[in-house]
């Protein structure tokens, strides 16, 4: 009798927050490295040819910007946009494959999982990834002697903030793509011109008023100032602005994002 009491009364507890996350970043990255060769060498490689292609062949023309060289100036600038591409890719084209092709999430949410524990696993392995790539782009122009300052250890640090900032925004723009195609036009036509007019590959200051106005709406913008300031070593109050601009604009999206999928997960 009382065997039969203890038995109707056993509750299960639900795994603690952090291992529901854990195990959600866990599962990705099994995922990931099981082609780490294919996966983890490309962005290593990849800032090589943008170097050679674009900071040697320009800098020969531009010279000096900012007080320094043009591939100095450049280096410190493509640490962030690989965490940016990477985060985004992850969750547009990653996140709409596993919702809609390989309904990966039903099998996870049927667990002690939540949709709220799903995404917000999917946005911290899409910032592993951008702290990743960052960091693979920081050795191989640390390693050509582009950047000097020590600051610099720091910032991939900077790079895994980015991603989730994109990751956040990335999954927010998934709510509203029905077809994986439209996911081009995201790229192409927020990406693309984000990489171009948010102080990587040229100052700011060099662009007309307006643009430059503009481009303090970016959010590539914010990022590339703080890995520029820790890899010059030059810091201003400005950057408090950048780290507030980063963190409200993770939370509005993410939250945001977590709502309105989760009605698209549970349909």
């Amino acid at each position: 009798m009382n065997e039969g009491l203890s038995r109707n009364n056993f509750a299960v507890t639900p795994p603690r927050l952090w291992m529901r996350l854990y195990s959600v970043w866990y599962r990705h990255f099994r995922v990931y490295t099981k082609n780490f060769i294919s996966n983890g060498l490309p962005p290593f490689i990849e800032p090589l040819f943008f170097l050679a292609g674009v900071g040697l062949g320009l800098g020969k023309y531009v010279g000096v910007v900012e007080g320094t060289s043009y591939i100095m100036f450049l280096a410190a600038g493509i640490i962030v946009p690989p965490a940016m591409y990477t985060s985004a890719y992850e969750c547009t084209f990653g996140t709409f494959i596993r919702l809609e092709f390989d309904r990966v999430y039903d099998g996870m949410i049927s667990a002690s999982i939540t949709v709220c524990d799903l995404l917000i696993g999917e946005m911290i392995f899409a910032g592993t990834k951008s702290l990743f790539f960052s960091f693979a782009v920081l050795v191989i122009v640390s390693a050509f002697g582009l950047i000097t300052s020590p600051l610099a250890v720091f910032a991939p640090v900077v790079g895994f903030f980015t991603g989730l900032m994109f990751a956040a925004f990335s999954l927010f723009i998934t709510y509203f793509v029905k077809n994986i195609n439209h996911f081009n036009f995201y790229f192409t036509g927020l990406l693309t011109p984000m990489f171009f007019f948010s102080g990587i590959v040229f100052p700011l200051a060099d662009l007309p008023r307006p643009l430059q106005v503009a481009a303090e709406f970016f959010p590539l913008t914010h990022p590339a100032n703080l890995v520029r300031a820790l890899c010059s070593g030059n810091f201003s109050s400005w950057l408090v602005f950048d780290i507030a601009y980063m963190a409200v604009f993770t939370a509005f999206f993410g939250m945001l994002s977590v709502v309105l999928l989760k009605k698209r997960i549970l349909q």
